[in-house]
């Protein structure tokens, strides 16, 4: 799998739908979009917006010219997930996008956002491209429940805010798939391993475990991951169950121990996973995953 490549879901009973490997923060096999070439063709997620230009060099290559794409449902608005829906919505003017109602004024008006992730990611703010405005008349905003119709697909809403309170899950009974956002962790497709994400300043362990049961309840048989790919469900929601709460009481044994919050940060990214993404992004994943904990602890215990 390289940047660029776009790969069909052929697992399960999957049909009609691709993902293009964006190459998010310069690395392969971490940021995906999905592409469902349906009777209303749609995109799920758009990355950050500094590659937009690669999803429509493959939404031509599936068959979809930019004019025919109707739906662009960001499962939230963090900004590796919905950094290009003002640029895809301004190069695809028949487009919706569709988003939790909680999201709706960031892609309306993007800046505090911008502000805020470059507090969080640092110097990576390098690989994000600036997002621009959605006008308002091109929202339809999302609630628990809601069922975007693509004809033959269909995307129904789960709310799941463990991650971020604006985050949805995207259920679809045709192919007994569902696109995961960031809500059933991180899988990596060369080494059929789950990771963990944590970052600040939302995450709350319990609800991000709620989330996880309820995609269990579904019992679906594919996993769209927000980071990275399709994969058939196996144990891999069971395996995120035991990993997330083992990696939060790490931390919290750690603060304990060193009772110095950069302390901790930099006792983790020591030993941040340097070989899945490379060093640079395997620190900076660690820093946010870190400082995440730590913030929801600090909430926790208020």
């Amino acid at each position: 799998m390289g940047i660029g490549d776009v790969h069909e879901v052929t697992v399960g009973d999957c049909i009609d739908v691709h993902y293009v490997d964006v190459g998010m923060y310069g690395v392969a096999e971490y940021g995906p979009v999905y592409i469902i070439d349906a009777e209303r063709p749609a995109l799920v997620d758009t990355g950050t917006g500094a590659r937009h230009e690669t999803i429509l060099s493959a939404m031509e290559s599936v068959g979809i010219a930019p004019e025919d794409l109707e739906v662009i449902a960001a499962t939230h608005v963090h900004l590796d997930h919905a950094g290009g829906a003002g640029y895809l919505a301004e190069d695809c003017p028949n487009a919706t996008v569709y988003v939790h109602e909680s999201g709706k004024r960031h892609l309306v008006d993007p800046e505090r956002l911008w502000e805020g992730t470059k507090h969080a990611v640092g110097d990576q703010i390098e690989f994000y491209g600036k997002p621009i405005p959605v006008a308002e008349d091109r929202i339809e905003t999302l609630t628990d429940g809601d069922v975007i119709d693509l004809g033959g697909h269909s995307l129904e809403t789960l709310h799941a805010p463990g991650h971020a309170p604006h985050q949805v899950v995207f259920y679809d009974p045709a192919i007994d798939g569902v696109f995961t956002a960031d809500a059933a962790g991180i899988y990596n497709p060369s080494t059929d391993e789950m990771h963990v994400t944590t970052p600040p300043v939302n995450f709350t362990l319990d609800q991000a475990l709620d989330d996880v049961a309820m995609i269990q309840d579904l019992d679906p048989d594919i996993l769209m991951f927000g980071h990275f790919g399709a994969v058939e469900t196996g144990d891999k929601l069971e395996t995120y169950t035991e990993i997330l709460p083992e990696w939060v009481a790490e931390v919290e044994r750690k603060r304990e121990e060193l009772d110095d919050d950069e302390a901790v940060i930099d006792y983790f990214v020591e030993r941040a996973d340097t070989d899945t993404w490379g060093e640079r992004k395997g620190r900076a994943e660690m820093r946010l995953n870190v400082r995440g904990v730590l913030v929801a602890l600090d909430n926790r215990d208020e």
